[in-house]
């Protein structure tokens, strides 16, 4: 079963497996969400740890960043590297233009809502081949929209990416998914996190919110149902996690 992360490169570990897993099994639109504080400020170092699991096609493998600023920043500090790095950003070049037939797989780092469009826009110009986004930031509304519009970029766009791994702590619990296990519900109890519910599909608001009031009712779990107590998780140690990323 799958168990909640203790640091944060064993997240990175645990979203390398689920990205080889599901692309194995099919899946060409994909999700990695770490959904902590300030989380971005570490976004080019994430990449490089996350890089290796395309190690079997480094060469077609293509790298965009949100703009030429962050992108010129990967290729100071990454130095030679057997893949292409660029920016996705909305400038003279079309986003069609910066894909080409040996690109075999893109990946996508810390792309924001205002990227959307050109995210849709790749996904639709290379086809069938994998697109993974690291720690997307696609939906805000006020970007994206709540009417017919906005509907419309889910339907066509948003809806199809797969939360391959998925972790975000919630009010004293943490919603968790590390494909192919179910989306998970892990609730905090002293130190430890105990798992309270795994579902097909991740939770909407409402639904999270019945789970956790449920499972924090007085006699809500009968002795014999008590979920067994699971290792402390990367959120045990939050504060120290914040600190780390500060550096």
């Amino acid at each position: 079963m799958a168990e909640l992360p203790q640091s944060l490169e064993e997240a990175i570990a645990q979203s390398r497996e689920a990205t080889l897993a599901a692309i194995a099994n099919g899946y060409t639109r994909l999700q990695i969400e770490l959904n902590f504080p300030e989380i971005a400020l570490q976004a080019q170092s994430i990449a490089q740890q996350f890089i290796p699991v395309f190690e079997d096609r480094l060469s077609h493998l293509k790298v965009f960043f949100p703009d030429a600023g962050a992108a010129a920043l990967a290729r100071r500090d990454w130095g030679e590297v057997p893949f292409k790095i660029q920016d996705i950003g909305m400038g003279r070049t079309p986003i069609q233009n910066k894909i080409e037939p040996e690109d075999e797989v893109f990946l996508l780092v810390n792309l924001s809502s205002v990227e959307v469009g050109e995210v849709e826009k790749l996904c639709n110009a290379v086809g069938s081949r994998p697109v993974v986004l690291l720690i997307p930031h696609l939906e805000d509304a006020a970007t994206v929209g709540i009417g017919y519009a906005g509907r419309q970029l889910r339907e066509r766009l948003l809806n199809t990416l797969e939360s391959c791994y998925y972790v975000k702590p919630v009010e004293g619990a943490a919603l968790f998914r590390y494909y192919p296990s179910p989306w998970q519900v892990w609730l905090q109890n002293s130190e430890n996190y105990n798992l309270i519910a795994e579902l097909p599909k991740k939770p909407a608001g409402d639904e999270l919110d019945q789970i956790l009031f449920k499972a924090t009712q007085p006699n809500s779990l009968n002795a014999g149902d008590a979920p067994r107590p699971k290792k402390p998780g990367l959120f045990t140690n939050m504060q120290r996690f914040l600190r780390a990323l500060s550096r």
